[in-house]
């Protein structure tokens, strides 16, 4: 699954598994762009409603545990993630 620059919104919670799935290939680049966006300051609604696609006036709740799960994903990437990302089949296929 190739990563994409606009995956669509995004589920309302990013996966946990300690493997690299499906979602986590296809949502690479929102993860970088939320990683970046918290660097700069970029408050946690204001992701939602950009990167992820969810409005955090229509639906605050849901925007916030997105954010907070993406983000945490994001954070996972860095620690562990990314060593299978690395050694990926299907994404040097992309």
């Amino acid at each position: 699954m190739k990563p994409k620059v606009d995956a669509g919104p995004a589920d309302t919670l990013a996966p946990t598994a300690d493997v690299l799935t499906d979602y986590d290939r296809l949502h690479l680049i929102t993860y970088i762009m939320l990683l970046d966006a918290a660097k700069e300051g970029v408050e946690p609604l204001e992701c939602a409603r950009v990167i992820l696609q969810i409005d955090p006036v229509v639906e605050p709740e849901r925007a916030l545990q997105s954010y907070e799960s993406h983000f945490a994903r994001a954070q996972w990437m860095t620690r562990s993630g990314y060593q299978q990302i690395l050694n990926d089949p299907a994404l040097r296929q992309a």
